[in-house]
């Protein structure tokens, strides 16, 4: 048990090491991260309840979740070479698409939820 309790606690710390690696070298990371901070707070005006807190707080955890696993394949395609390359051009954009996808989520749902709210 105290194995396991020391193997999550490791586990956490490099969540964390990569949590700042991307806050500190990636834009997009910190602009999303700073939407994110700005809207939270929004959540419990245009939420009405717990499960529409949930969905509204998701989409913007889904958003951070893209943006990091999209930052995570720009990062290891630019390791393997700097030279372009068909497919290491396919990986970046198929991780923005990702994103894209992502906030079209976001935007449909908080477009959806505030919609309700103004006609109601």
């Amino acid at each position: 048990m105290i194995k396991e309790i020391k193997r999550i606690w490791r586990a956490g710390g490099y969540s964390w090491l990569g949590l700042r690696a991307a806050v500190t070298t990636e834009p997009a990371v910190r602009t999303e991260l700073v939407l994110f901070v700005i809207l939270a707070p929004c959540v419990f005006w245009l939420g009405r309840n717990a499960i529409e807190y949930a969905l509204l707080f998701s989409t913007l955890f889904l958003v951070l979740l893209a943006e990091l696993l999209n930052s995570a394949i720009e990062v290891i395609v630019d390791r393997i070479s700097s030279e372009w390359h068909e497919l290491s051009g396919r990986a970046k954009d198929i991780g923005s698409a990702a994103v894209f996808i992502a906030l079209i989520n976001f935007l449909v749902v908080w477009g959806l939820l505030l919609f309700d709210r103004i006609t109601n």
